[in-house]
């Protein structure tokens, strides 16, 4: 349970009822269920309107890239919501890439990515620079960004970036306020959070 909250749609006006609705859907879409609970964050965010609106906007533009391969999208938000620990983005990252062909042994193997043969080189280093931009303070060294650039455009950095940065703003306001998973992946196997990994 989150510690503010969600505001009820009852006491919404009609553009964050609009979101709410949308939010729904896209989610069922997304992770092939529709649950209530998926819609907490959202309706935490609902106490300040023009901030939800904003916000929004960014997942909307966000929602339509399309210039990295999709595994690599996948991996590198699944890996961010790790790293950050937030029950929410696990849950649901880890539903998205099994619905994107992730077998169980990938999800269970983040952990030990480096040392795993589920993992293509390439992978790899989307992964290291996943832990490198994830940590406090940053920690991205001139090679890992360099051996990157061999595969990937100058866009596709940025795009790549950005999703990296977005799950970390995602994972520390659900974990900040205390929002838990939403039930994506009941019953099925869910990626690892770092701390439950480092604590075995």
């Amino acid at each position: 349970m989150a510690r503010i909250s969600p505001v009820p749609a009852s006491e919404t006006g009609f553009r964050t009822k609009l979101a709410y609705h949308f939010v729904r859907k896209g989610m069922a879409d997304l992770a092939g269920r529709e649950l209530e609970a998926a819609l907490e964050p959202v309706k935490v965010f609902a106490h300040k309107p023009g901030l939800l609106n904003a916000y929004g906007k960014l997942e909307q533009a966000t929602a339509k890239l399309d210039g990295l391969p999709e595994r690599l999208n996948h991996l590198a938000q699944l890996k961010a919501a790790t790293m950050i620990n937030c029950e929410y983005c696990i849950d649901l990252g880890s539903q998205v890439a099994r619905k994107a062909g992730f077998s169980d042994d990938e999800l269970l193997d983040l952990p030990r990515y480096r040392e795993s043969d589920l993992f293509s080189e390439l992978d790899k280093l989307v992964l290291d620079y996943v832990v490198g931009m994830s940590r406090t303070p940053v920690d991205v060294p001139d090679e890992l960004f360099a051996a990157l650039r061999t595969h990937l455009s100058e866009a596709q950095m940025v795009e790549l970036t950005h999703l990296i940065a977005i799950e970390n703003f995602r994972g520390r306001f659900n974990s900040g306020l205390g929002i838990g998973a939403a039930g994506f992946s009941e019953g099925m196997v869910c990626a690892m959070p770092e701390r439950a990994v480092a604590a075995a």
